[in-house]
């Protein structure tokens, strides 16, 4: 199993609209980076739910329910489905994360803007422990 970190506006598709409506497609991923780590995605694998924008904190964990399937018409883009796991018992802020020393590495923070990222399993441990699992 692989972990992952995928962004989403709180106010417009959110922890709580996945939650309602138990499962999404995760499309609309325009870069080329972010692409490839959904090509990486399999059935099974975990995904830390970070809110952006205002809020900037890892408020849950889905899993991802099936592989990536073509995105639009030119090849490039893919998707996944899906469906939430459980909310996080304390979100865990960005300001947390940074000041956390072993997640130095952790892509997200390197890569501010890359909505779509891995989770090695000892920066995965870690986030679980500052989330109160």
């Amino acid at each position: 199993m692989a972990y992952w970190l995928l962004k989403s506006e709180a106010d417009s598709n959110g922890w709580a609209d996945l939650v309602r409506d138990g499962r999404t497609e995760w499309d609309g991923v325009r870069n080329a980076a972010a692409a490839g780590h959904l090509r990486g995605m399999k059935p099974g694998d975990s995904a830390i739910f970070y809110h952006s924008g205002k809020d900037k904190a890892a408020v849950g964990i889905a899993t991802i329910t099936r592989a990536a399937k073509a995105d639009g018409d030119d090849g490039r883009w893919v998707s996944v489905e899906i469906a939430p796991d459980r909310p996080l018992p304390c979100s865990v802020t960005l300001t947390a994360m940074k000041a956390e020393a072993k997640l130095a590495d952790l892509p997200m923070l390197r890569q501010s803007r890359l909505s779509v990222s891995p989770v090695g399993e000892a920066e995965w441990t870690v986030l679980m422990t500052m989330a109160g699992l």
